[in-house]
């Protein structure tokens, strides 16, 4: 009784959805209890999967792919994110998936699965204790374990679909290995379906392995693989029974290069509208372990715990025809293939300009010349972060060159967030610039967590279907803009607040809004940020603390640290207490605490970090920034002409608010698989904003001059005789 009280209480008070995927949200949740009610009743009607790894949208058309295409006009559309464990999905690893509910990978350079050895009329995957011994993969075969379990007939069509509907002995029921021939009775009246149409992959793979090219297949040879596995998609459909439930799934990549794949769900009701799921809480875009769900929930089986996706769910949003859907799922590909290919160029050009600005900021403020355009350069260098996620209000993917059309977009937001920051009668305070450009970041970050985060999709500094790391919420490099953009601007309300001699309230501002933000952007289905609630408490409480005039130790640190993960594991309890569809990655990482599995994330999530030490475009980044203020500091006469220091003097609080951004960065690089990035970013708009700041704090109010500007001592007041 306690537990369902708590469960009701947590679905009132966690019962958010962004606008975009609400519908969604609710048809998932009644899905899954209708899931469970069936379970008891039996089986509802056939369900078959039809995996074709390597079916992109651009493949279909009517002409070429008839049998496809019919289904297509009859189903909910989208597009099928296949990221597995690695940045590649082969065929093994996307069926391995399917049969897991979990990403799941063999664990070296994949190809296609093994082929399954007849025992009558169903079939035993060779060696198939191998994924639990040796390659770590203790989820193999949860799919057909629960299916047997429950009494429920599989047939198998293909390696692949063996490997799919295989229990954890690596038997199926019923085994064809082909689509060649396939009647209704060769199905042996099972429920439960599979076939893998392997025509598109298998060509492309090398020595029997993905290929390491993109696309070492001609685009003829190509048309072919897809025409044939298209009539093998018709034989399948054919022996289908009528009104059987269909999926059809793009299940692997086919080359070196991730794309984003087709997915169809032929269901009653289900045509004209766009596939998603609460998985990536979009509309047109699921997941493979959300194959694993939708296939136990057609059959009327409930879901093991360790299956994390939700069941397919048509969207309410129409796609039109399905020549229209397919050109729209297609763009969206290419605009994910479009940021993952500017990735390394982006991050690189910006590490240059950060390192090429505070060489030259360094020389011209010893020098004492041009210090008014080291200040225009800094805000116009700390405005490039936000423009990089206020590009998505353009569609520049649209445009003839995505590329340079989103690089151009970026340039051009960028300079007009530094002119309106030096061009405002602000202009005239030291902290004027600065906050604008700092609360243009948090109020663009905090406006994108309530309507759906749609800025962070397909941008630079967020996240792309195409890569599969995360789809919704706040990502790892935008919590550090989030909680700079905030600690910043908050510090700039409480110099305010402390001008007046109303410290107390100085206190309260920073302390309200960074709470806020910290909740935008750790509550499920919001930000869902786990890390990013752990290190923005500590850099609240500390930059509070410093502007409350009380000393900050170690000890006091590590205990914020501590309120940090007690909270976070809070609310990641509450949401673990929703019903599973509904949960977030939050909730079942307290499952994965329950069942034992979430060492490994832990370890998983570590080497990531760690490996972002290493990295030759971030870490730049990091140290020049990190070198320069920690030399500015420690000797302001010969390093920036007093430029920090004259910053720190005009406003107190605006070095309590960078103590607190560093805290919150360096906790943030030890918590998230980001690493070094989260650190980075978070000095990347904070340090030249300090700059700019401290430019026009000095006496010469930032007009070049050729005397000492600030002395390197402070001056020795005479004592009353």
């Amino acid at each position: 009784m306690r537990r369902t009280l708590l469960a009701l209480l947590a679905s009132l008070v966690l019962g958010t959805a962004a606008p975009a995927w609400a519908a969604t949200d609710t048809q998932a949740t009644d899905a899954g209890a209708t899931g469970a009610q069936s379970a008891a009743e039996g089986a509802q009607g056939v369900v078959a999967l039809l995996g074709v790894p390597g079916l992109r949208w651009s493949d279909l058309s009517a002409r070429e792919t008839p049998n496809l295409w019919k289904v297509a006009a009859e189903s909910a559309l989208g597009s099928l994110s296949i990221r597995t464990v690695g940045p590649v999905t082969c065929p093994y690893d996307g069926w391995l998936t399917v049969s897991a509910g979990i990403r799941s990978a063999v664990g070296y350079r994949c190809g296609l699965p093994p082929v399954p050895e007849r025992r009558g009329a169903g079939a035993v995957i060779p060696d198939y204790g191998y994924l639990h011994a040796v390659a770590g993969q203790r989820h193999a075969g949860a799919l057909g374990e629960a299916l047997r379990a429950a009494g429920r007939c599989t047939a198998a069509i293909g390696p692949g679909g063996a490997l799919a509907l295989a229990d954890r002995s690596g038997a199926v029921d019923v085994y064809l290995p082909s689509a060649d021939g396939l009647t209704t009775a060769s199905l042996g009246g099972c429920p439960v379906v599979a076939a893998d149409i392997d025509d598109i992959a298998r060509p492309y793979m090398a020595g029997g392995y993905i290929p390491r090219e993109a696309e070492p297949v001609a685009p003829e040879a190509r048309a072919a693989a897809v025409r044939a596995a298209d009539a093998k998609a018709g034989a399948v459909l054919a022996a289908l029974p009528p009104g059987a439930t269909v999926l059809v799934a793009g299940l692997s990549d086919h080359g070196s290069v991730p794309h984003l794949r087709a997915a169809m769900l032929r269901a009653p009701g289900a045509a004209g509208h766009t596939l998603g799921t609460t998985s990536t809480r979009l509309d047109d875009v699921t997941i493979i372990p959300d194959i694993t769900a939708t296939l136990l929930h057609a059959a009327g089986v409930a879901a093991p715990p360790n299956v994390v996706g939700t069941p397919w769910a048509p969207g309410q949003d129409g796609t039109g025809p399905v020549q229209q859907a397919a050109g729209a799922f297609e763009d969206d590909d290419a605009a994910g293939q479009t940021i993952r290919n500017m990735l390394t160029g982006f991050f690189f050009g910006l590490a240059v300009l950060q390192v090429a600005f505070y060489l030259a900021a360094f020389v011209l403020m010893r020098r004492r010349k041009a210090l008014g355009r080291v200040r225009t350069a800094a805000v116009a260098l700390s405005s490039v972060p936000v423009a990089s996620l206020l590009v998505n209000l353009v569609p520049w993917s649209a445009a003839g060159s995505p590329l340079l059309a989103h690089v151009g977009v970026i340039v051009a937001i960028a300079a007009l967030i530094a002119a309106v920051a030096l061009a405002g009668p602000w202009r005239r305070s030291p902290l004027g610039p600065l906050a604008v450009v700092a609360g243009i970041t948090g109020c663009a970050l905090a406006a994108d967590l309530l309507t759906g985060t749609s800025l962070q999709l397909n941008s630079v500094m967020g996240y792309t279907a195409v890569v599969g790391s995360r789809y919704y919420g706040l990502g790892n490099i935008p919590f550090a803009l989030l909680a700079t953009g905030v600690l910043l601007t908050s510090t700039v309300v409480a110099h305010r607040l402390l001008e007046r001699g109303r410290r107390t309230a100085a206190v309260a501002a920073v302390a309200v809004l960074g709470g806020i933000a910290m909740i935008l952007g750790g509550w499920p289905g919001i930000g869902s940020d786990f890390g990013g609630v752990i290190a923005f408490i500590p850099g609240i409480a500390v930059t509070a603390l410093m502007i409350a005039g009380r000393r900050v130790s170690l000890v006091k640190l590590a205990v914020f640290c501590v309120i940090g993960g007690v909270v976070v594991m809070a609310i990641a309890f509450l949401d673990y207490l929703r019903p599973p569809a509904s949960q977030t990655h939050l909730g079942r990482f307290v499952g994965q605490v329950l069942t034992g599995e979430a060492i490994e994330v832990i370890l998983r999530k570590l080497a990531a970090m760690i490996g972002t030490m290493a990295n030759p475009i971030l870490m730049p980044i990091l140290i020049a920034a990190a070198v320069f203020l920690v030399y500015a500091v420690r000797h302001p006469g010969q390093a920036s002409a007093g430029v920090v220091p004259a910053a720190f003097e005009h406003s107190p609080a605006l070095r309590a608010g960078l103590v607190g951004t560093l805290v919150s960065g360096v906790v943030g690089m030890l918590v998230n698989d980001s690493g070094a990035a989260v650190l980075s970013m978070a000095l990347a708009l904070a340090v030249p904003l300090v700059i700019a700041a401290g430019v026009a704090a000095l006496p010469s109010g930032g007009r070049e001059t050729t005397g000492p500007l600030l002395p390197a001592t402070p001056p020795v007041t005479p004592k009353p005789a």
